[in-house]
Formats: C-alpha cells, sequence, structure tokens
C-alpha cells in the first residue's frame, strides 16, 4: 500500500497533506525525483539524489537532510509499504511563508517521500509503439531556467501533454524555441537511422535523464554508436526506429509521429535490443 514520509512522519494517501501556504504549492518552488522499484530494491537511487540535491543547491534551497539519511529514509518506506514493483516520488519544497514571493520568509524546506505504483501505458503499447504528435508549445527557454534543474513547474510539459491528448495522441514530442527537437512531456527522445543511435545532446536544453544515460551505457556496451546531438523534426520522420526514455516511460517504442509512420510502425530491433538489455539490468 501506498506510504507518505513527510517531515519526518509517516502517513497514508488518506492523511497526508501539506500547508496551503507552502510555496512549493503556491509558486511551484521546490524540486522532485522520481525512482523506481524494482523486485523490491531501488534503482539508481544515488544517481536521483545526486541530481535531487543538486537541483536544489542551483535554486539555492539546502535539503536539511543528509543525502544517505534520505536515502534510509526512502528505503525504509519501501519496506513498510511492501511494494515490490514500484514508484517513489521525492518532492523538496521551499517551505511554508507567507503569500509573498519572497523565499526568505520560508523557514525550512518541506520534504516529501512518496511510495506508490506507476503505469503508464498497458504493456502492448512497448512493442505496438506509441502515437506521437508535435507540441505547439515549446520547451521553456533554457537561460530563464537550467533544464538540468528538476523543478515543480511543468506547466510547459503540461500544456503540451494537453495539446497531445486534444489530438488524439498517446504522447508529443517537444521543440525549443528554435525549433530543434528535444524531448517528449516527460521523457528523452532516441532515434535510430542505418544503425545508428542519436539523442538531444544536454546542451539542447533538455532534463539529463537518469534512464537516459543508463540506456546510453547500456547501448554502447553493446557495440552500438551513439551520437549526443543537435536534431529536427526531418531527422524524426525519416528514422528506421524512435523510442523514448524515462525512470516511468522506461524503453517505449513510437510507431508515428505527425502522421509519418516510423519505421515499420512498431517496435524495431534496436529499441527491443534496447528495451531487453535495460529490463535485464533492473531484474539484476
Amino acid at each position: 500500500m501506498p506510504v507518505i514520509w513527510l517531515d519526518g512522519k509517516w502517513y497514508d494517501r488518506e492523511t497526508a497533506t501539506v500547508s496551503v501556504y507552502d510555496h512549493g504549492l503556491l509558486y511551484g518552488d521546490g524540486v522532485f525525483e522520481g525512482v523506481r522499484i524494482y523486485g523490491g530494491k531501488t534503482f539508481r537511487l544515488q544517481e536521483h539524489l545526486e541530481r535531487l540535491y543538486d537541483s536544489a543547491k542551483a535554486i539555492l534551497m539546502t535539503v536539511p537532510m543528509p543525502r544517505d539519511e534520505m536515502a534510509a529514509v526512502t528505503e525504509e518506506g519501501v519496506r513498510r509499504s511492501g511494494i515490490t514493483e514500484g514508484y517513489i516520488r521525492h518532492i523538496v519544497t521551499r517551505g511554508v511563508g507567507d503569500l509573498g514571493l519572497d523565499p526568505r520568509k520560508c523557514p525550512k524546506p518541506t520534504i516529501i517521500i512518496i511510495v506508490d505504483t506507476i503505469k503508464l501505458w498497458p504493456e502492448e503499447v512497448y512493442e505496438a509503439g506509441l502515437k506521437v504528435v508535435t507540441a505547439g508549445t515549446p520547451i521553456p527557454q533554457r537561460e530563464s531556467l537550467s533544464p538540468r534543474v528538476k523543478s515543480l513547474n511543468y506547466m510547459a510539459h503540461i500544456l503540451a501533454k494537453i495539446e497531445g491528448a486534444q489530438a488524439g495522441a498517446d504522447e508529443v514530442l517537444m521543440l525549443d524555441s528554435a525549433g530543434s527537437v528535444a524531448e517528449g512531456s516527460g521523457q528523452n527522445l532516441f532515434i535510430v537511422r542505418d544503425g545508428i543511435i542519436s539523442t538531444p545532446a544536454v546542451y539542447a536544453g533538455i532534463l539529463k535523464g537518469v534512464t537516459r544515460d543508463v540506456v546510453i551505457a547500456l547501448a554502447r556496451g553493446a557495440g552500438y554508436e551513439v551520437r549526443e546531438t543537435m536534431l529536427n523534426r526531418y531527422d524524426v520522420y525519416t528514422a528506421d526506429e524512435a523510442f523514448f526514455t524515462g525512470t516511468a516511460s522506461e524503453v517505449v517504442a513510437i510507431r508515428q509521429v505527425d502522421g509519418r509512420i516510423i519505421g515499420a510502425g512498431k517496435s524495431g530491433q534496436v529499441t527491443r535490443d534496447l528495451r531487453a538489455r535495460f529490463q535485464a539490468l533492473v531484474r539484476s
């Protein structure tokens, strides 16, 4: 059953509450992470916590808990929940303040750890692939807030997700302000052409995904050439294969983008291979 750790106490889904004066609610002032549980074990917890603490530092917020203690509380939450296949959400907000913007009015950040389950799509979608459309809403300009900060403000990605839903698509492709391909609403993008795997570079203004890094390492370890580069929609439209990666998404094929069939219109050989390698790794 889901369990929630909130500022030192354990709650369930019905009893966990936050103040209406918390700046995470009022202004999206905070950071978060998502971690998977496979076979009762957390996957790449330290990497996720490192990014959480780096994100907090980048917005000048000190997490009021040492990282090793955060890890220990997380593992305890997994044990308490009894969940063996699940998802963990770490949230650190600026904390309770007043109705003004000034973060100095928030004496202590709020820490929340949620242990629950997640399922974005039925299993058959991973083989059949996703129907994707390009969203009109671009990703936030990278000079306003670094995309390396996994912040609580996801409004641009939510608006893009709404566009996809209105168009009857499973997911969306988001561009940067210059029109280059960036990411999905909550995933990193990969394409395959002539056996070469390409993915948007971090400097393009994307979130540096933990699953993205795992898949790149798996691909290179298997002998694939992987390029981190700038991509445009032509590259995606003419790819032999395309897929998304993410903590919640794992490795999921893309069958169609803006009405263009990608490759065979289902999960391709490279995508299936990398998904199998990923599943073997998380179960090892």
